[in-house]
């Protein structure tokens, strides 16, 4: 299975998240399955090439031929794609992908994540999307989408996406697919 990864390439970030992310990457090696990434050295889609490449497990970066001006690329890729822009990266994502996992990150990450849950919305894909909702990072954004559902904006997610707060967690749902 390729396994589509959204995450943040900041250096900024707590090590409890990069730790989970490159954790992750060994997961996805060992179980088989290829990373689709944004193809950041950095960051959380750093640790989790890291962790996929460590574990001689294959990867797929896609980034746009400019993205190198802004952040290190990841040079382990079995797979390199370059794209034009930002947003034949996120079709290239959805090409090469059948799970997406949504891990902590910033508005890149948001935008991926929103786009792809409204592709679903649309039927326009029907991969399992995941949010790993690392020590409940994405509590807040979770609650806010709850109050949209009460409040009549949104038809109730449940079916267009899971959360999980652990690896486990994440390949209980993959794998029940």
């Amino acid at each position: 299975m390729n396994i589509c990864f959204y995450g943040s390439g900041s250096r900024k970030i707590d090590s409890k998240y990069t730790d989970e992310a490159y954790n992750l990457g060994r997961t996805i090696a060992l179980k088989g399955h290829c990373l689709v990434f944004g193809g950041g050295d950095t960051g959380m889609m750093g640790a989790c090439a890291r962790g996929v490449h460590d574990n001689n497990g294959k990867s797929i970066g896609i980034a746009p031929e400019w993205m190198d001006n802004f952040e290190p690329l990841c040079k382990d890729c079995e797979t390199f794609q370059y794209v034009k822009s930002m947003d034949e990266r996120k079709n290239k994502f959805v090409e090469n992908s059948d799970a997406y996992i949504i891990a902590p990150g910033g508005v890149g990450t948001l935008d991926e994540f929103f786009e792809i849950v409204t592709l679903k919305k649309l039927n326009l894909v029907d991969d399992e999307i995941i949010i790993f909702n690392i020590d409940g990072f994405f509590d807040k954004m979770l609650e806010m989408i709850d109050e949209m559902v009460q409040k009549g904006f949104l038809n109730k997610p449940d079916k267009i996406y899971k959360t999980a707060n652990s690896i486990d967690e994440i390949f209980k749902y993959l794998e029940n697919e």
